[in-house]
């Protein structure tokens, strides 16, 4: 099954979204106060409702209030959000936007963290193999 397009967030819109994710659930008010140099609470409302038509967030009602909470799990709206980086700046080609990554990186990666990398490498390869066996047939 395809996931979802989720349509790319602007750094303000990307600030809420991550402050809706670290409380669950926030209302206008709270992620007003959770924004550095945060915009009126108006702009936010805006915000939070762009939000809502571009699939990121829903609300419920409760005494009267909006409360917001992501229509993804974070993991999920991470990966459509990479797969935009990917596409937009590195051709859609994984394999560059990872060179990329670990080229820009300021620090080492860990032993583990290596040992992660290869390992999920090592899984996208046999899958990779496995779906040119069963479409050879």
């Amino acid at each position: 099954m395809a996931k979802p397009h989720v349509p790319s967030l602007s750094r303000r819109e990307r600030q809420i979204l991550d402050a809706i994710y670290r409380r669950g659930r926030a209302t206008a008010a709270d992620v007003t106060a959770d924004l550095p140099d945060a915009p009126t609470y108006t702009t936010v409302r805006g915000l939070l409702r762009i939000l809502e038509e571009k699939g990121h967030v829903r609300h419920e009602e409760d005494a009267g209030r909006y409360v917001y909470f992501p229509s993804l799990p974070r993991e999920d709206a991470g990966a459509s959000q990479l797969q935009h980086v990917v596409r937009t700046f590195f051709d859609g080609s994984a394999s560059k936007a990872m060179a990329a990554f670990l080229g820009s990186t300021r620090e080492p990666l860990t032993d583990d963290e290596l040992a992660h990398l290869r390992a999920i490498v090592d899984g996208a390869g046999k899958a990779s193999k496995a779906v040119k066996r069963r479409t050879a047939k």
